[in-house]
């Protein structure tokens, strides 16, 4: 890829990653900054994966209903062609895109662009998710950011399943997950530390 030569003064891109479990306020964080960038006359677009229905077929929605207008897209290389013209770069639900939504996220913040994603770190199972841990790696800014355990009330960092399927994708919201703290995850999984096939 050719880059243009850059010169003290002249607007850098950079990547913010907002991660955590679920019910912990990361697709109400990133609709907080990209409608703080729209008040600024930034020009922004907003990607979200096309198999997220959950709420709304097109637009981001968070849990708490905030919400602001988006492209569903299939697979992250077509989030390049899409976002020319703007500045401002927001991807929610990331853990659901294919690995090349890192080196999408990169080219775009090489082009000047702010890209600001948000997404699960873990999966059900406590096990890294998708292209999160890489873009942990190559952001400027993380944020990791908590729901409370509705079984202790500490910090919950890990999304527990309630119900024994065991695809690692099953989209849902509080009918198949709950918040849970590492304790009474372990507790509520019964792990077994020396089965590295454990069946949760």
């Amino acid at each position: 890829m050719f880059l243009e030569p850059h010169y003290k003064g002249q607007r850098s891109g950079w990547i913010e990653v907002i991660c955590g479990s679920m019910f912990s306020g990361k697709t109400e964080e990133l609709i907080r900054r990209l409608k703080r960038s729209q008040y600024a006359y930034q020009r922004v677009m907003v990607f979200k994966p096309s198999r997220d229905t959950r709420y709304d077929e097109f637009n981001v929605v968070s849990h708490d209903s905030n919400i602001i207008g988006s492209t569903p897209v299939r697979a992250a290389k077509d989030i390049i062609e899409l976002c020319e013209e703007y500045e401002v770069i927001g991807i929610d639900e990331a853990q659901f895109f294919d690995a090349h939504l890192v080196s999408v996220c990169q080219d775009l913040a090489l082009k000047g662009k702010r890209v600001i994603v948000a997404g699960l770190d873990m999966d059900f199972a406590g096990r890294p998710f998708g292209p999160i841990p890489d873009l942990l790696a190559v952001a400027e800014y993380i944020t990791k950011v908590h729901a409370i355990c509705v079984h202790c009330g500490n910090l919950a960092t890990h999304s527990y399943r309630l119900t024994e399927n065991s695809e690692q994708i099953l989209l849902g919201a509080k009918d198949l997950y709950e918040p849970r703290c590492r304790v009474c995850y372990l507790d509520g999984n019964l792990i077994d530390f020396n089965n590295p096939e454990r069946n949760l």
